[in-house]
């Protein structure tokens, strides 16, 4: 999410992805992720305060539409384990964690990742992953 809201290069594929998806189901972490993106972007890419409150109103603006999962104690004791594909950073393994929950509900679940590791782990337990391809992943 954080790669479609500051327009990164590559992110055209999680802004389709987004743009096509008919929910959004997200861990309250990704609010959190994002708002603390602007703050760095504001320092970081010299965005201006008007170009940061633009984002954020866009932010605010489709979030309303996301179904957002509480990190609950469920979440933070999956978190806690290992996952099949290994190492997973700490933010990421509460999204993996979120997103195992929500298998359960929701069996054509997919994740939208352009970390490596989060789209292996991902698929090693059965999740879809997009953008589709090989996007240029961070590691």
């Amino acid at each position: 999410m954080v790669s479609w809201l500051l327009g990164e290069a590559g992110s055209e594929g999680a802004r389709r992805a987004l743009a096509e998806a008919a929910h959004i189901l997200t861990s309250e972490l990704t609010l959190v992720e994002c708002d603390r993106a602007l703050i760095r972007a504001r320092t970081s890419l010299n965005l201006g305060a008007a170009e940061i409150e633009k984002r954020r109103a866009l932010l605010e603006s489709r979030a309303r539409h996301w179904t957002l999962m509480a990190i609950g104690p469920a979440v933070i004791d999956r978190a806690r384990r290992p996952f099949p594909v290994e190492p997973i950073r700490t933010l990421d393994a509460l999204h993996m964690a979120s997103a195992l929950g929500a298998k359960e509900a929701f069996d054509d679940l997919v994740m939208l990742s352009f970390d490596h590791r989060v789209r292996a782990a991902a698929r090693a337990v059965g999740l879809g992953v997009l953008p589709r391809g090989d996007p240029s992943v961070i590691s």
